[in-house]
């Protein structure tokens, strides 16, 4: 897929379609200097024999318009011109991405980005139009080998006038390298558990360091026990996938500058271990490691863009199945901390691997640390799919996290984390259980997270429910690499 900023007028222009947008009243969206009168009347008078009603996401392909050169004309729907929010923008490219898949084109020049939408400037507008195209139009095939689709891509001419040229570009700089992070995310999140292993993680993570120039570790079960990471370990023990504890440094701002720390959820599969999991749909369990899938992808996107800020990257992966050896409920692990854990349920692992990592962010004398994990389906419960659960124990990276997601709309909604909760993580015998019971479950993960973490500023990002789809549209979503880049990007400055 291609991105270019054009600035010339349409009959300056050559491609093999062109995308005006239509608002329900059929007032059409285009620039003055690239439609005649003549075009104007005549697509007017076709929209008033009823063939489209401008309804958000609605589309109509015309030919041979008078006085355009340009062959096919595309149509889509706004909806309102008043009510034109960011959730129909995103209808509305959606439908021309799903309309031009079955056109033969390949040039494609657009005016949808020059729509006035709510709370939006023309710099939202482009970002926004690169990456729900690029999200629109991706595919993974890269298995298949019956039936098997070529993947269509497409070259965008983005239309924008010449004095929002600057803004514009840098706006497409932007999206761009963010969607390149987040196809990333989907791509590592949909390959399937026996490719996408603890060390297949490790070296996309070296790909990206070298890449990018960052430092990158990755730390092998020997250094691991060196560090005394007995709660990591313990889930990892009923797995021959060796782990491994991975660790990037973008360190492009000033040395005096505390880094942002962000630590992934690895579980590149989660049988449940002896708690095991129920056989409907455990094959969705290979997006257990979706949170270190947005750590990459974040980092991928950070690279691209060079950012002069200090951004630390940390995953613990393995995997939880049962074995032999593999944890039991009943066992108590000591973790790197120090802290006993007793564990009562071994499918409640992701806490277990990320409180050595969160512990092991103290060494970086961080800003602030944000874990995110597909940890719990209580959290799914709550919030459904739309919103990815946040928890902090710091007012201001909590408000700038709820902003970076109104922003990007890679939502997040602040969850409670009152002392209250903290007592159902009480044991009769470890400083701590390992679960709380169904009541708030995902609260007790965050309040059992909480307790690793009272050394620095730190938030909790619970992605189960917006990590990935099921159903007809399985597949990851790469969220919430749009709420991170954001968010890093407020600090970057």
């Amino acid at each position: 897929m291609k991105f270019s900023i054009k600035t010339d007028q349409l009959d300056k222009q050559r491609s093999d379609v062109l995308v005006i947008g239509v608002y329900d009243s059929l007032k059409l969206l285009y620039d003055k200097s690239s439609l005649n009168a003549s075009s104007i009347s005549y697509i007017t008078t076709i929209l008033k024999h009823g063939d489209m009603s401008g309804k958000a996401g609605s589309y109509l392909i015309l030919y041979n318009v008078p006085g355009i050169k340009i062959t096919k004309i595309l149509l889509i729907g706004l909806g309102k011109e008043k009510e034109l929010d960011g959730k129909k923008y995103h209808a509305a490219l959606r439908a021309m991405v799903y309309t031009l898949k079955k056109m033969d084109v390949k040039t494609v020049i657009s005016y949808l980005q020059n729509a006035s939408i709510k709370e939006a400037d023309i710099a939202w507008n482009v970002e926004h139009f690169v990456n729900e195209v690029m999200d629109a139009s991706y595919e993974f095939s890269e298995l298949k080998t019956i039936n098997k689709k070529l993947k269509k891509t497409f070259d965008f001419s983005i239309a924008i006038d010449k004095k929002n040229q600057k803004i514009a570009e840098g706006a497409l700089k932007k999206s761009f390298a963010l969607a390149k992070g987040i196809e990333l995310t989907k791509t590592l999140g949909n390959l399937p558990p026996n490719i996408c292993t603890p060390s297949y993680l490790s070296k996309k993570a070296q790909e990206i360091g070298k890449e990018h120039g960052m430092k990158i570790d990755v730390l092998d079960q020997k250094q691991i026990e060196k560090l005394k990471m007995g709660s990591f370990l313990g889930v990892a023990k009923g797995s021959r996938q060796p782990p491994k504890f991975i660790v990037l440094q973008h360190t492009k701002g000033k040395k005096t500058q505390k880094p942002i720390v962000l630590i992934g959820k690895g579980i590149t599969f989660d049988a449940g271990g002896i708690s095991i999991k129920p056989a409907g749909d455990m094959d969705e369990m290979k997006y257990d490691m979706c949170g270190a899938a947005s750590v990459l992808g974040t980092f991928k996107t950070i690279g691209l863009l060079n950012l002069p800020i200090n951004v630390i990257g940390i995953i613990p992966t393995c995997e939880n199945l049962p074995d032999g050896l593999a944890l039991k409920p009943g066992d108590i692990l000591t973790s790197m901390s120090g802290q006993t854990i007793e564990v009562l349920n071994t499918d409640a692992e992701g806490r277990l691997i990320l409180c050595d990592a969160l512990t092991y962010a103290e060494r970086f004398n961080p800003d602030v640390v944000i874990d995110i994990a597909t940890l719990t389906g209580a959290c799914v419960i709550a919030l459904g799919h739309h919103a990815s659960g946040l928890y902090s124990n710091d007012d201001k990276l909590a408000k700038d996290l709820e902003s970076a997601g109104q922003v990007s709309l890679d939502r997040a909604w602040r969850m409670p984390l009152w002392e209250d909760y903290q007592s159902q993580l009480d044991s009769n015998f470890a400083d701590m259980a390992n679960i709380g019971g169904r009541a708030g479950g995902s609260i007790t993960a965050a309040c059992f997270l909480s307790r690793f973490a009272k050394k620095y500023k730190w938030a909790h990002l619970d992605i189960a429910g917006t990590a990935w789809k099921s159903g007809k549209a399985k597949g990851a979503t790469g969220r919430p690499v749009g709420l991170l880049t954001q968010y890093i990007l407020s600090k970057a400055h």
